[in-house]
């Protein structure tokens, strides 16, 4: 028995799906059962669990052998990031007590960076999870590519895509978020000791001028990408209802200015096989 956290979203969506089609069991583990209903039907166990709280965490994760942890995500954190650690401290107890034959934690590109950043949240349940007596794997994947769903509207309505990744013509490692739960499935399957990072990205990387020559395409119509500059940005995220906008804003700085990156060989990131061609057209469809 497998336990995914987040399998009510598209990564963890992705690994149950991969586990299912390999013939494995899988336990959904989710805050909310009715919205598991379609993974009961799949044959799926569905537990409730929050993923705060260590006690109900503790008996999603009993008995099984292995455990996707996909973190949840805060795009405002407070000062020192509290939020985070409270799902921290909740599921490294629950690992602890429940004893999991192993883990393959989501992490991120950037994790070892040491500059505080909205990553950092990354970093911290890393640091966390790495003195499990258990075998855990870290899977730090690169943007996805997922999040060109906001320039879908500006490319078809305007002909512009505001970026925040700078220069235009810096390739990104970006990886789609299919590639990223077929291959938190494969790597659940293994058998490893200790601690291990595995990095993934997708067939190549890209840059903004990419995304919107991609879009143009799909479009057919021009698309430029245009700088979003760096002074605009702490308004610019305050206008958008953000309290504390500095951890995103540094984390844009990581990406542009090469701290957010891959920390192992070159030789050794995993490539996915979905490129951005077919998330792009799959985001456009979905805005029609």
């Amino acid at each position: 028995m497998y336990a995914i956290t987040g399998i009510t979203g598209k990564v963890g969506g992705a690994v149950a799906r991969t586990l299912l089609a390999a013939g494995q069991p899988v336990r959904a583990v989710v805050r909310d059962a009715a919205r598991a209903r379609s993974w009961a039907e799949r044959g799926c166990e569905v537990v409730t669990a929050d993923m705060d709280d260590a006690a109900s965490l503790t008996a999603a994760f009993e008995g099984t052998q292995g455990v996707f942890i996909l973190p949840p995500s805060d795009f405002d954190p407070s000062p020192g990031f509290p939020g985070a650690r409270t799902v921290i401290d909740a599921v490294r107890g629950a690992l602890q007590l429940a004893g999991p034959e192993k883990v393959v934690c989501l992490s991120t590109i950037g994790a070892q960076a040491a500059e505080i950043n909205l990553l950092t949240q990354r970093t911290l349940m890393e640091q966390a999870l790495s003195t499990l007596p258990m075998p855990v794997t870290f899977l730090r994947p690169g943007w996805f590519m997922e999040n060109a769903a906001w320039d879908v509207a500006p490319a078809r309505d305007t002909g512009t895509i505001p970026s925040f990744l700078q220069p235009l013509d810096k390739p990104v490692p970006m990886v789609a978020t299919a590639d990223v739960g077929r291959v938190a499935a494969q790597l659940l399957l293994e058998v490893w000791r200790g601690v291990r990072v595995i990095e993934l990205e997708g067939p190549q990387r890209v840059t903004p001028i990419d995304i919107a020559e991609t879009f143009a395409r799909i479009l057919g119509h021009a698309v430029v990408a245009e700088v979003v500059q760096r002074d605009t940005w702490e308004a610019l995220f305050r206008s958008q209802g953000m309290k504390e906008p500095l951890p995103r804003m540094r984390m844009l700085d990581g990406f542009n200015e090469d701290w957010i990156t891959f920390e192992g060989e070159e030789a050794d990131i995993v490539k996915g096989a979905v490129e951005l061609e077919t998330i792009l057209r799959s985001l456009v469809s979905q805005a029609d």
